[in-house]
């Protein structure tokens, strides 16, 4: 079963995938925020072509677990994607996830003057990654 994953961010929307398992998260794309019922049909469409059965989206949480004004808006992109698609789409915390995606383009090897611009792909990708593995025993 595929699913997608989302890294909403004020710029940019990191997109990831899983193989057909649901078992490996894999970079998909980045979409440039534009609105946010713009951006839940360009998500819903991404998920209706890679025959998605469901969508994660990052939120941010703060150390105690508490929303954080990120992850209010997490919520609400969650929402806008609800009314986009009859999949499932789930909250998962994303804490981590930049340091995640940094750290992985360091052990990628790849050199300092192209690790910068935005790591949303990879960020997603973590996201998903943690999500799968955490639901992997549930889900065998």
């Amino acid at each position: 079963m595929r699913i997608l994953a989302v890294d909403p961010g004020e710029k940019h929307i990191g997109i990831a995938l899983s193989d057909p398992t649901g078992t490996i998260a894999n970079p998909l794309t980045v979409l440039k925020h534009i609105a946010r019922p713009v951006d839940a049909a360009a998500i819903a469409d991404l998920a209706r072509q890679h025959e998605a059965r469901r969508i994660v989206v990052g939120q941010a949480l703060d150390d105690d677990g508490q929303p954080t004004p990120q992850s209010r808006r997490a919520v609400r992109l969650a929402e806008a994607i609800r009314q986009q698609s009859e999949l499932p789409v789930d909250l998962w915390d994303e804490s981590g996830s930049t340091q995640a995606a940094r750290a992985a383009r360091l052990q990628m090897g790849v050199v300092r003057s192209k690790r910068r611009g935005h790591l949303d792909d990879l960020a997603a990708t973590y996201i998903l990654q943690t999500y799968l593995d955490a639901n992997q025993t549930r889900n065998p």
